[in-house]
């Protein structure tokens, strides 16, 4: 068994040093709250510090928000709604979203250095992220003029015709693996479909938002975003279950995600919830295994494998199984792990502390329930990490299906393997958890890529290729992954009411 991966050239100090600088750079000391076109203080006066995961190290406080602050945030947002944004057309929507595309895109390497300060993403990956972000605004900025109503057809005498109407507010929560970019799934269709929104970052990771909002302040209108940092149960319970919050729109956990639908439904307000995932990727024995090691490791490491649609159960056919292993591990082995400023890492640290003794905690189930821990299982032995929240590449065999890592989300680079032989067990198998967020199917037969997407039980399915997310692909899960789709023009519907009007003539 190996715990290392492919040695970096920095020392702890060098890291160190470089991340300070960055800081020192690119964030202030201490954040506020953005409400109603304004910076202010928690009605608390209390703080929060957030942390660097690579070094450990304070990158700046936040205001600890409370119910007092989300209600001072929800009625900022009814008043624009009320005042100016309610009678904002659709041609000004499209070009304010324009905007607010382009001053991301202008600051895309600030940004990006900031969200990998806060996230612990390689910068390659942060870069890539911004630029996602920008094209969600711009997608959006189009489909702001095309979402409508439609005639209804009628007996003579009659016309029945539908308009689509916004909520007013949206309240939203979003994650802390893609800060920025699941923020702008949110705000660009809600702002598109005529919305006002308050939102809450994770306590780990609000930085880059917060500087998107400075960037775009004298964007939009005053109150039209709001932005309320702070901690799930004191600024996030308040918001989801607001009595004047039309709609909540949620990323995170699946159990999270059940409160929150318990919540909005005391005001039956509509949901959107993108939760968990244990996504399975199938190898068929006529797939190049060269190139279905490659999709693997996007699948699988991307993100330091914290993605919800990471494909954590891989299973290959035995024909090809010993080939595949022998090529994965030695994959997974040679990813080079270290500072995620630096252009050449592909592995950054976990957010915080307590995702790395969250992941470990399942490596540690699975080697007491048996399982074969073939490579990783641990942290680096590097003193250069040591103060980082660092897991190495993980992957486990001989694991029964039915265990708890098997079927829980761990969220971390570590990949779970199965051989199969037999199609349907296997199909059993891939459908044998709670999720269905996503699935990936690796083979150069097109009939048997079109039976297994039909087979699996999940909402994305990608074949010969993983974690591609072009705006207008609809992205959402089945069974316990959540309800609602993102990122596509169905949004708007998510974001929209449906009015009928039924005139005698």
């Amino acid at each position: 068994m190996s715990s290392e991966t492919q040695q970096i050239d920095d020392s702890r100090d060098e890291i160190k040093d470089r991340h300070r600088e960055a800081r020192d750079e690119l964030l202030a000391d201490s954040y506020d709250h953005y409400i109603g076109g304004e910076w202010v203080e928690s009605a608390s006066g209390e703080t929060f510090e957030t942390h660097d995961p690579t070094t450990g190290e304070v990158l700046a406080e936040a205001q600890a928000g409370n119910s007092d602050d989300i209600d001072r945030a929800v009625e900022a947002a009814w008043d624009a709604y009320e005042s100016e944004w309610a009678d904002t057309d659709g041609t000004k929507r499209q070009r304010l979203l324009t905007e607010i595309a382009e001053r991301i895109e202008d600051k895309r390497s600030e940004i990006a250095r900031i969200e990998t300060l806060d996230n612990g993403k390689p910068i390659r990956e942060a870069r890539a992220d911004v630029a996602l972000v920008a094209d969600q605004f711009r997608y959006f900025a189009g489909a702001a003029r095309t979402h409508g109503g439609e005639t209804v057809p009628s007996g003579s005498g009659k016309s029945i015709r539908t308009l689509r109407e916004p909520y007013g507010v949206i309240g939203a929560v979003v994650p802390w693996n893609f800060p920025l970019l699941i923020a702008s799934w949110k705000l660009a269709p809600a702002l598109a479909a005529g919305n006002c929104v308050v939102l809450k970052p994770a306590e780990q990771t609000p930085l880059s938002i917060l500087r998107v909002m400075e960037e775009i302040d004298d964007v939009l209108p005053d109150g039209v975003i709001n932005i309320v940092t702070g901690y799930g149960e004191e600024a996030g319970a308040p918001l989801t279950g607001h009595s004047d919050v039309r709609k909540v729109s949620f990323t995170g956990s699946t159990a999270v995600g059940k409160e929150v639908m318990k919540a909005a439904a005391e005001n039956v307000a509509d949901v959107t919830l993108e939760l968990g995932g244990k996504s399975p990727v199938v190898v068929f024995p006529d797939a190049d295994v060269q190139q279905a090691v490659r999709v693997m490791m996007l699948a699988m490491f991307y993100n330091t494998g914290e993605c919800c649609t990471a494909g954590t159960r891989l299973f290959v056919h035995e024909e090809i199984y010993e080939e595949f292993m022998d090529a994965f591990v030695e994959s997974a082995e040679g990813l080079r792990m270290g500072d995620p400023l630096s252009k050449d890492t592909r592995l950054g640290p976990k957010v915080s502390e307590e995702q790395v003794e969250r992941t470990l905690s399942y490596v540690e189930q699975a080697r007491e329930d048996g399982a074969r821990i073939v490579t990783g299982g641990g942290q680096p032995e590097d003193d250069a990490l040591a103060d980082g929240c660092f897991v190495v590449p993980t992957v486990i065999d001989d694991i029964d299906h039915d265990s708890k890592p098997v079927q829980e989300e761990i969220f971390g680079p570590v990949e779970e393997v199965f051989a199969w032989s037999d199609y349907d067990e296997m199909i059993e198998w891939a459908n044998d958890v709670e999720y269905g967020l996503a699935a990936g199917i690796i083979t150069n037969d097109l009939s048997k890529a079109n039976r297994a997407a039909r087979d699996i039980k999940a909402g994305n399915i990608w074949v010969n290729q993983y974690n591609d997310f072009p705006a207008g692909q609809p992205f959402g899960g089945f069974k316990q992954s959540g309800i609602g789709r993102e990122q596509a023009e169905e949004t708007l519907d998510h974001y929209s009411q449906t009015k009928t009007i039924n005139m005698n003539l």
